[in-house]
């Protein structure tokens, strides 16, 4: 980029300031954003938040843009931006006893601050000192409770330098396309800061289905920011060309992306995955692209020095971290090559049962080397059969193989717990094996890529309605009136599932005989279903809009049905597709409070 799109964190107004008015800062809906807009909108943010009382205040929008300018405008009236990973009860509550203030788009009920058309302002183009308390970002809870972690503004602006120092020419001009959320302490250095700071386009929104991706991708030169949850499931059969033209760098953080996985990647996209390790903590330790499945080694970012202490486990000094102290990993290491180093697995998932120490991390990887399954988590979790009681339980969430579904449909459940609990006895003793079972299509992912340890509890205790499931259930004595169902994405606003209507629906009788397809009215049905399944809905249906029906739904098909929950507005958008094409999509509106039993 050019020296005028180049800035310091700290200067980011004043060199915005600078740049064209028209100067484009990205795209929201298809249509430009141009500097002047991004820059009155941050001023209008910040005449909003000189206004408030107190310093911390908790920012949720979904619109990248808006974010970043409410950022900006919050930092230079002297807040501190608490990032929650989204707006479900227990997050607000926890963030409530540590915020002044809610912004943006959390519930209606905590009167979220946003600026209208009312508000104007101008941006200050002061530098923002270094030490300045800019963020609170949280841990995933991927392995626990999600906890808060304090950045100084020059933490954050360490990380932004260093992406560019690092990928910035690859890049180039390139505009920055998203499958995350700016909401974690990846996307908000990737798909935000580090665009602005640098001049470099960015889209607004998120995208989450690949069908929307690959034509996305197409449009023109740009850089991919995903997950390993997307990369690791790109469809062969849609056409990624264009992509593979125009990618200038495909970027993986957020979890581990098997080597197969990062190659199949590389091979459809043009561009093998450049993954980054680190943590919310940590930020950005090391990097690596994969040329062969061998190639395991991280290298480290500049700046940040590792060393290994007691029983392998990795420590790192970094200008990331809040001082220049050594942070002990929750990861195992070893040297490879010229300062280069090679994960080998968490130290941390010790737990005790029945007063035997066994290692979660130890009992994932050896189920993974069974034929039988392609993903596994194992967590503890208390004893459902002793209500009151405290006692920890081993269970375990498995990704079957196609050998392992194979049993699965021929054998039953109980015969693919035997077969994995023998898989597991060389190495756990009888008391830890686990008690509790789950047989998943796809690991639970939240907006981050995440697989949290909230998700999976969830999954433990998810009625047979929703659970995902691989074989064909029991016919009941009666046709059925539900679909096959598998839960393939969820948060708190939006779930992605799996449905087919099985040949035996109910429905399918006599509509048609020669032809039968699901009619119109069931898709709704289904939807509004599904949405009171996953979300706290209103109780009144009050109407249906923008309904539309364009391919039909055949028995054995199966589709995708998005459900997207606004609680603001009271409404339920829903949406079934499947590769590639939309068959039916609609917004149902609701109303009334809900009330407990």
């Amino acid at each position: 980029m050019a020296d005028l799109f180049s800035a310091p964190l700290a200067n980011l107004a004043a060199a915005m300031a600078a740049r064209p008015a028209h100067a484009l800062v990205g795209w929201r809906a298809g249509a430009p954003v141009a500097n002047a807009q991004f820059l009155a909108r941050a001023g209008a943010w910040h005449a909003l938040l000189r206004a408030q009382p107190g310093r911390h205040f908790a920012l949720y929008l979904d619109d990248s843009i808006d974010f970043g300018a409410a950022l900006l405008g919050a930092w230079h009236a002297g807040k501190t931006i608490w990032l929650g990973a989204d707006t479900l009860d227990a997050t607000c509550t926890a963030l409530a006893s540590s915020v002044d203030g809610f912004l943006g788009m959390y519930p209606a009920a905590l009167a979220p601050l946003r600026p209208d058309a009312a508000h104007g302002g101008v941006l200050p183009a002061a530098r923002i000192e270094d030490d300045a308390p800019a963020l609170v970002v949280f841990t995933s809870g991927s392995t626990g409770a999600p906890q808060a972690i304090p950045k100084k503004l020059s933490q954050v602006a360490s990380e932004v330098a260093t992406l560019d120092l690092l990928f910035g020419a690859t890049a180039g001009d390139a505009a920055i396309v998203a499958t995350v959320s700016h909401q974690h302490i990846y996307g908000l250095l990737f798909k935000v800061l580090w665009p602005l700071t640098t001049g470099r386009p960015l889209h607004a929104a998120s995208i989450g289905f690949h069908e929307a991706l690959a034509p996305a991708l197409a449009l023109g030169p740009c850089v991919l920011v995903a997950s390993p949850a997307h990369l690791k499931r790109l469809p062969e059969h849609l056409d990624w060309r264009g992509a593979a033209r125009n990618l200038r760098a495909v970027f993986s953080s957020g979890g581990p992306l098997a080597a197969d996985a990062a190659l199949a990647a590389g091979a459809l996209l043009g561009k093998a995955p450049i993954e980054v390790y680190g943590s919310s903590e940590t930020g950005g330790v090391a990097w690596r692209q994969r040329a062969h499945l061998a190639d395991d080694a991280w290298r480290a970012m500049p700046a940040v020095a590792w060393r290994l202490g007691g029983e392998g486990g990795l420590e790192v000094r970094s200008p990331h971290l809040s001082d220049d102290s050594w942070l002990a990993l929750a990861d195992r290491a070893e040297p490879a090559g010229e300062n280069g180093f090679v994960l080998r697995g968490r130290n941390d998932r010790i737990v005790k049962i029945e007063e035997k120490r066994v290692s979660l991390t130890a009992m994932e990887a050896a189920l993974l080397v069974s034929s039988l399954v392609l993903e596994a988590r194992v967590i503890a979790c208390t004893d459902t059969a002793q209500p009151g009681s405290e006692r920890q339980r081993i269970a375990a969430l498995v990704v079957p193989s196609a050998a392992g579904a194979a049993v699965l449909a021929q054998h039953g459940k109980a015969a693919l717990n035997r077969l994995l609990r023998a898989a597991l006895a060389p190495t756990v003793p009888a008391v830890a094996l686990p008690r509790r079972w789950r047989y998943l299509d796809r690991l639970p992912v939240n907006a981050q890529g995440k697989t949290t340890l909230a998700a999976l509890e969830a999954l433990l205790d998810q009625p047979a309605l929703v659970k995902p499931q691989i074989s064909q259930p029991p016919q009941p004595p009666q046709p059925p009136r539900l679909p096959h169902v598998v839960e393939l994405e969820r948060d708190e606003r939006r779930v992605l599932l799996q449905v087919t209507a099985p040949a035996d629906l109910l429905y399918f009788d006599g509509h048609f005989d020669v032809a039968p397809i699901l009619a119109g009215v069931v898709q709704v049905e289904w939807a509004m279903h599904y949405g009171r399944a996953y979300f706290a809905l209103p109780p009144d249906f009050t109407g249906i809009n923008v309904l539309k029906f364009q391919q039909v739904v055949v028995p054995d098909m199966r589709v995708q049905l998005e459900l997207v929950h606004d609680a603001a507005k009271g409404t339920l958008n829903f949406r079934y597709t499947s590769e590639g094409f939309q068959h039916s999509s609609g917004r149902i509106t609701l109303a009334g409070e809900n009330r407990d039993e």
